[in-house]
């Protein structure tokens, strides 16, 4: 028998808004759901932190959070479109944060996989980017990170356009990145792939923390963690595309309570 929630994987959008591409609208529809999501999560953290997703075409455009709303807010109409540069493309309602722009377009020139962006600075996420331990393997969600977490050395915030490069080089090709006395970052090819390992990483870091205050911790052998490493990315994706269920099963909560942000 075919799974109930097969049909309810993606986020259906309303009628693009006339004059748009309707492959922009789409974007802009997922987008303004994960900033729901997230915000959902306790993720957000008043009008700071960033979600964007890279439009499709050459131009290298990019879709940003308009500075000065709350994830909560935020819809598919209010998001900011912005070039390689910072700078807006047409005419814009908002102004963007310029620290978001500098990380951000970082990693999506730096790596073509990168279409979508998760920053976040959550309480567990920037408590973990201050120890010097790092994340450490003591769990399953932290396995899944498992020499797959790369590090960025704090410089302040990101307000100096020469920062991009060591950004790009500290991530790699990681699929996350510890932002160290910052926060946490994570990639994906969709909304769904850069959630999912966000919400990872910062139930790892969750854990880590309440694990701390508990006593003397187990951490096991490398081999038992590349091995958990391995099964734990066969799990996510046994069945359909990496965070897909995951995903939409948070975007049906939103739907329920609000669907504004598809407007």
């Amino acid at each position: 028998m075919k799974s109930a929630t097969r049909k309810t994987n993606k986020v259906t959008p309303l009628s693009h808004r006339p004059g748009m591409d309707p492959k922009e609208w789409a974007v802009r529809v997922d987008l303004a759901a994960a900033y729901r999501v997230a915000a959902h999560l306790g993720w957000s953290e008043l009008i700071y932190a960033h979600i964007t997703a890279r439009l499709p075409g050459p131009e290298h455009h990019f879709l940003i959070n308009p500075y000065g709303l709350r994830w909560d807010e935020i819809s598919a109409s209010s998001l900011v479109k912005i070039d390689a540069d910072g700078n807006p493309v047409g005419a814009q309602p908002y102004a963007v944060n310029k620290a978001g722009f500098i990380i951000h377009s970082a990693i999506h020139m730096g790596r073509a996989d990168a279409t979508w962006v998760y920053h976040t600075h959550t309480l567990a996420g920037m408590a973990v980017s201050t120890q010097a331990c790092g994340l450490l393997p003591i769990h399953m969600y932290a396995h899944n990170f498992y020499e797959a977490l790369g590090e960025h050395d704090y410089e302040g915030p990101s307000m100096r356009l020469g920062e991009r490069e060591r950004l790009v080089a500290s991530l790699g090709q990681h699929p996350a990145l510890l932002l160290r006395n910052h926060g946490l970052l994570t990639v994906g090819r969709t909304a769904a792939e850069g959630f999912i390992r966000m919400w990872r990483l910062e139930r790892a870091c969750q854990i880590q923390l309440a694990a701390q205050a508990g006593g003397a911790l187990i951490e096991p052998s490398p081999e038992m963690c590349r091995q958990s490493q391995a099964l734990g990315e066969e799990f996510l994706t046994d069945q359909g595309a990496l965070g897909e269920l995951e995903f939409a099963a948070l975007v049906r909560v939103i739907e329920e309570r609000d669907a504004t942000y598809k407007s």
